[in-house]
C-alpha cells in the first residue's frame, strides 16, 4: 500500500525527480515544493503520512525548526530529512527536533523508500554507514578551535584590548601609560577593567588567560602605539 508523502526541497528539480520517482512506485505524493521556508505551513495543512524535508545545511543553527514545528502541530506527521552527508551534530540536531530519520541527497530510490516505510512505522530511519560514520566522529572527535579567545575579545572596548597586549608584554602601568599617551591613573583604571571583565585577580593571570584562549592572536587587528606616541580618544589624560 502507498505512502501519503510530501517533498519539500529548495532545489525544485530534485524535488520534483524524488516526488515522480515515488509514485511511479506507487506512493501518493502531495506536493513537491520550494523553498524549504515554507515547508511546515505547507504540512501542517496537508498533513501527509511522511514528509521528505530537504536541507543544504544541517549543522545550520534553527534550520530544523520547520521540524520542531510540524511535530508540535501535527505529531503523526514523520519527517525524513533529506540532505547531505551530515556531521555527528547534524543528525543529533535532526532527531532532537523531531525527525525519524536522515536521507542522503545521493541514496538511491530504493533506499529512500526504506526509509519512508520505517518512518511510517514509528522506526528511526537512518542509514548504517551514517550511523557509524557518526560514532566514530563521536568517539575519536577532532580537535575544535577553541572560540573563548573570541568571546572574552568582545567584552573589551579596543582600548581595553590595547592595554591587555601591552600587560601581556610585560608593561607595568608607567610603561602603559607612556605608551597610550594617559595618566597613570587611567592606565591602572584600564588595568582594573581588564582583570575584572576576564575575571581574573592579577595582571599575570589576565596575560596567561589571554595566551591559553588565543586572544593575543586575536587582537592583532589592534594598532599598537610606539611608547611615548599620545593616545586617540586619551589625549590629553597624562597632564592631569
Amino acid at each position: 500500500m502507498g505512502v501519503r508523502l510530501m517533498v519539500v526541497d529548495d532545489h525544485r528539480l530534485l524535488a520534483e525527480a524524488l516526488a515522480s520517482a515515488l509514485k511511479l512506485r506507487g506512493h501518493r505524493v502531495l506536493a513537491a515544493a520550494a523553498p524549504a521556508a515554507g515547508a511546515a505551513e505547507l504540512v501542517i495543512t496537508r498533513a501527509p503520512e511522511v514528509c521528505l524535508l530537504g536541507t543544504a545545511a544541517p549543522a545550520e543553527p534553527g534550520i530544523f525548526d520547520p521540524v520542531v514545528r510540524i511535530k508540535r502541530e501535527r505529531p503523526s506527521v514523520a519527517v525524513l530529512v533529506l540532505g547531505p552527508v551530515p556531521s555527528p551534530r547534524g543528525i543529533a540536531a535532526a532527531f532532537a527536533a523531531g525527525a525519524s530519520g536522515y536521507v542522503r541527497h545521493d541514496e538511491r530510490i530504493e533506499g529512500v523508500e526504506r526509509a519512508i516505510m520505517k518512518a511510517r512505522a514509528g522506526e528511526a530511519a537512518v542509514a548504517p554507514q551514517l550511523l557509524q560514520g557518526a560514532f566514530s566522529e563521536l568517539l575519536n572527535p577532532a580537535v575544535q578551535p577553541d572560540d573563548e579567545g573570541q568571546r572574552l575579545l568582545q567584552m573589551l572596548t579596543p582600548r581595553e584590548v590595547e592595554v591587555l597586549v601591552r600587560v601581556a608584554d610585560g608593561e607595568d602601568t608607567r610603561l602603559i601609560a607612556a605608551g597610550m599617551g594617559i595618566a597613570p591613573s587611567t592606565a591602572r583604571t584600564h588595568v582594573q577593567r581588564v582583570l575584572m571583565k576576564l575575571g581574573v585577580g592579577s595582571r599575570l593571570e589576565a596575560a596567561a588567560l589571554a595566551a591559553r584562549t588565543g586572544l593575543l592572536d586575536r587582537a592583532g587587528a589592534v594598532t599598537r602605539v610606539p611608547p611615548g606616541a599620545r593616545g586617540g580618544s586619551d589625549a590629553g589624560e597624562g597632564s592631569r
